[in-house]
């Protein structure tokens, strides 16, 4: 009777945590554990009934984790898919939640990254700008063939003026 009583209990917390914002499963077994939840047998019954009332969607978390850190903290393709691999996230929900971002978009911001570094670096020569601008485009997680491209353009664009 108690097993069950603490069960309902959290799955009732979980639910209400679930229906403020998007969790995926990591997070809730997480607060499980920090919630006191006793056996694996538990965790996995609460999971399960998120999943079955929809209150936990891996490919709509993946799609809400995109589109928010690729708007709000500018991450490029490649931190978001190691942020989501960290959270133990299949890779097919990952690729689903990848499509959430525009390509034009994608392309625009990480241009828009490049300009504003190009703007606020200073470098003794060329070759040396375009280095620190690829490292920091890299370390917001673009693609290198994408930063590639976009740095080549914006020098080509520059030199032709």
């Amino acid at each position: 009777m108690g097993e069950k009583n603490e069960q309902d209990e959290l799955l009732q917390k979980a639910q209400k945590v679930c229906s403020g914002r998007e969790y995926c499963i990591s997070d809730i077994m997480s607060l499980l554990d920090r919630w006191g939840a006793r056996d694996e047998k538990t965790k996995s019954a609460v999971i399960n009934k998120l999943i079955g009332e929809k209150f936990l969607d891996e490919v709509r978390y993946c799609r809400a984790f995109a589109r928010d850190h690729f708007t709000y903290s500018q991450w490029g393709r490649v931190k978001i898919t190691q942020g989501l691999k960290s959270k133990n996230i299949p890779a097919e929900a990952i690729a689903a939640g990848l499509e959430a971002i525009d390509e034009g978009e994608y392309l625009a911001l990480l241009r828009k990254i490049i300009g504003e570094q190009q703007k606020r670096i200073k470098a003794k020569n060329r070759y040396d700008l375009k280095g620190k601008i690829l490292r920091h485009a890299l370390g917001k997680g673009f693609e290198s063939h994408l930063v590639y491209d976009v740095i080549n353009s914006v020098f080509n664009d520059r030199s032709s003026e």
